[in-house]
This record gives structure tokens, C-alpha cells and sequence, in this order.
């Protein structure tokens, strides 16, 4: 099979007659970088609420964090995206259903993906601060209350800080993963970069230049991200935790 390679089909006109395969592409970065980051610091908010209720010894709040971390890990993304997108305008009250449903292209595929995103990476956020918080000397959090300190405040500025400078690996990679995942969203019709280059390559016949693009653009993407959170733990290491031995490197 001889395949005819023309890299010029990026200066071609898309399908919407007035950009190019170029300009098109990276309008599809541009929705995956805010469908990441967005989906990835709610993730984070509630991910870190539900990793600190899965450290408590109170039972009901124990149990209501492993029960939200059991269904959204254990159930596919592309099943959740779908759920998301097709079931929860349905189960809304009418007028917050029907808002939803007429919200405007993409807005109305960008907001479902990202919460779907975000509860989904919440979860996995979620173990990953727990075992953070368990990896660290029981004392810390008894020293903290025998300074006068609440419990609250001893999560806040004792336990959560050493935490997160511990799961800085996983959670560099849970981030990673947030912006492969968001390539689901264009099951819904949301035209990130995956999208954008299965346009490409349905209107152009040039399949492997459009996704080879976008191999290399998201290989960019998480190689800065990477570099970024590797310089961000020797920033935040702290002798004696896990990750500190890194700081002189």
C-alpha cells in the first residue's frame, strides 16, 4: 500500500470554510487545555475533601467517601461521559434539564465533560491523598492537637501540607491522565483535539498526518506539564519526606 504524504493538508481549508486543518487543530488544543484544567482543579477541591473523609474516624463519613470513590472508579469513563451527557438533563428538575439540553454548541458538550471529568479524576485523586495522608507518623496529627490545635487545623496546616507534597508524583500523573481522558469528550460531539483531528482526517483522507499531529501535540502538552510538576516538588520537598531526596538534582 503506498500512502501519499502531504504535510501542506494542514494549510487546506476545513470543513467549516474558514479555517484551516491548522487553525482547527489547535482550537481543538485550546478546548482540551480548559477542559483539563478546569475538570482538574475541581477534581482536586473535591478530591482532597473525600481523601481527608476517608482518613476520619467518624463512620458515616468514612463510609459516604468510599462509597462516591467505589462508583466512580469502578465505572468506565466513556459509560460515565454518557450519563453525563444523555441521562442527567433527565433526572434534573424540568427547567434545569431543559437549560442544559439548549445551552449552545460547544457549551452545551464542554459543561458535561466537565464534570464528568472532574468527579471521575476526583475519585483517583481521592485514594491518592489518602494513602498520603496514612504514609505519615500517626504523632503528627496528635502532636498538632497537643499544641491546642483542632483537628481541622491540624489537617489544614500540618497533615495536608506534608500530604501533598508526598502524592505530587501521582498526581502529576492523574493530571496527565485528566488531558488523555478529555480525548472521550468528542463522543459526545465536544471537538477537542482528538476530535479535530478525526475531522481532519474524515474531510482530508490524511489520516496519519492529523493524528500524527496530534500525537505530537499531546506529547508536548504533557512533557511541559511534567517538567512544570518536577520543578514544582523540589520546590515544595522537604527533608525526610518521600520525593526530598530529589531536591538537589
Amino acid at each position: 500500500m503506498k500512502y501519499d504524504w502531504s504535510w501542506d493538508v494542514f494549510l487546506d481549508t476545513a470543513p467549516d470554510g474558514v479555517h484551516t486543518f491548522l487553525e482547527t487543530l489547535l482550537m481543538g488544543v485550546g478546548w482540551t487545555l480548559a477542559l483539563a484544567l478546569i475538570a482538574w482543579v475541581f477534581a482536586l477541591l473535591l478530591g482532597s475533601c473525600l481523601g481527608v473523609m476517608r482518613t476520619q474516624r467518624s463512620r458515616p463519613m468514612n463510609a459516604l467517601g468510599a462509597a462516591y470513590v467505589e462508583l466512580f472508579r469502578n465505572v468506565p469513563l466513556l459509560v460515565q461521559m454518557f450519563l453525563w451527557y444523555f441521562v442527567l438533563p433527565e433526572l434534573l428538575p424540568l427547567d434545569w434539564g431543559l437549560a442544559m439540553k439548549r445551552m449552545p454548541q460547544p457549551w452545551g458538550q464542554f459543561v458535561p465533560a466537565t464534570l464528568c471529568l472532574a468527579c471521575y479524576g476526583a475519585a483517583r485523586v481521592a485514594e491518592q491523598l489518602r494513602a498520603g495522608i496514612q504514609s505519615l507518623p500517626r504523632g503528627q496529627l496528635q502532636a498538632a492537637t497537643a499544641l491546642g490545635l483542632t483537628e481541622a487545623q491540624a489537617y489544614r496546616y500540618v497533615i495536608l501540607p506534608e500530604a501533598f507534597r508526598i502524592v505530587l508524583p501521582p498526581l502529576t500523573s492523574e493530571f496527565m491522565g485528566i488531558i488523555k481522558y478529555s480525548s472521550v469528550a468528542l463522543t459526545i460531539g465536544l471537538l477537542e483535539l482528538t476530535g479535530q483531528a478525526r475531522t481532519m482526517a474524515e474531510f482530508s483522507f490524511h489520516i496519519f498526518e492529523a493524528f500524527s499531529a496530534a500525537t505530537v501535540i499531546y506529547l508536548l502538552i504533557n512533557g511541559i506539564v511534567v517538567l512544570g510538576m518536577r520543578w514544582l516538588e523540589r520546590r515544595t520537598s522537604v527533608p525526610g519526606l518521600i520525593g526530598a531526596a530529589g531536591k538537589g538534582r
